[in-house]
């Protein structure tokens, strides 16, 4: 089957290229290496492998959408700094490339999209696919409009509402909660926190990635669905994240400070039972995780460096 991804030299992207390719997918990436990202070269030996460097906004002239079984669209401006400070191209990336693929496939074609649990706000209710969205950022509002694009259209599609990301990618990203904090008690051992008793789910990148090849193979049970995509052990507060960090760490002095806020308001329990209850489960803990940023990061040596981040 051939697999078209969009972005698939990012975070995500490049995880999940390799894993499809292994599974014996003919993959396609489309991607504009905007970060500098090198992250695909250890797959261009595989025949089965496509690189094609290009910008998602031009999408139709750059790829025969029709031509591909599988299409996944992992290209995206990622998280409320980077959209705010262009909102427009926000929107075109991570809306209007969805429409764009919605208007020039069909049915017959699996269409998978990637959503942000981000959308959800806030709420004092355990989280299922059924609260109702109460985005707080650009970057929310554009991928809650994506995702009604799919479900709304009449060729549909599956949508995964992803937990936050953690864990080591080929391209590396800081910028991400539990990898900034592991990053933070390695090289300072200080955490500052701020509103600390604010509480998400968490999800290794490894498991997203065997979370779509799970669709894949079980599209026919997800088509027209939304499903959360979270480890339900890992509904965390901020504190409860570095104290567990601190296990691992016991040099790490954790902080709480309420002079100021921060930026991303997000507090919520998630249920992630609608996947499960289809035989998913994922292989990887938070505390997994924990130790594999730990043992990376001593390959990373430059905090902040604009190759491990998106902002």
């Amino acid at each position: 089957m051939k697999v078209l991804i969009t972005g698939g030299a990012g975070y995500l992207g490049s995880v999940l290229v390799g894993l499809l390719l292994d599974k014996k997918y003919k993959v396609t990436v489309v991607d504009n290496l905007i970060y500098k990202q090198q992250s695909l070269t250890s797959y261009c030996y595989n025949k089965d492998f496509t690189f094609i460097k290009g910008d998602v906004r031009f999408l139709t002239s750059l790829v025969n959408l029709k031509d591909f079984d599988i299409i996944i669209p992992l290209a995206a401006i990622v998280g409320m700094p980077a959209c705010d400070s262009n909102p427009e191209l926000a929107s075109q990336i991570n809306l209007e490339q969805i429409v764009t693929i919605v208007n020039n496939t069909s049915k017959n074609q699996q269409l998978i999209i990637p959503n942000t649990n981000s959308q959800y706000g806030s709420s004092e209710s355990i989280i299922t696919e059924d609260s109702p969205f109460k985005p707080l950022s650009h970057y929310a509002k554009t991928k809650c409009l994506a995702e009604e694009t799919v479900l709304d259209s009449n060729r549909s599609g599956v949508v995964l509402r992803l937990a936050t990301v953690f864990g080591l990618s080929p391209r590396m990203r800081l910028d991400l909660l539990v990898n900034d904090f592991v990053y933070r008690a390695v090289t300072d051992k200080l955490l500052v926190l701020f509103q600390s008793s604010f509480k998400r789910n968490y999800i290794h990148v490894r498991d997203i990635a065997n979370t779509f090849l799970f669709v894949i193979e079980n599209y026919d049970k997800c088509v027209g669905e939304p499903f959360n995509v979270g480890l339900s052990m890992a509904n965390l507060s901020k504190l409860e994240l570095a104290q567990r960090i601190k296990q691992y760490i016991p040099k790490l002095v954790i902080i709480e400070e309420e002079f100021t806020e921060d930026f991303d308001k997000r507090n919520y329990i998630v249920s992630n039972e609608k996947l499960e209850s289809l035989g998913w489960s994922p292989k990887f803990t938070l505390d997994d995780g924990i130790k594999e940023l730990i043992k990376g990061y001593q390959l990373i040596t430059t905090f902040r460096d604009r190759e491990f981040t998106n902002l």
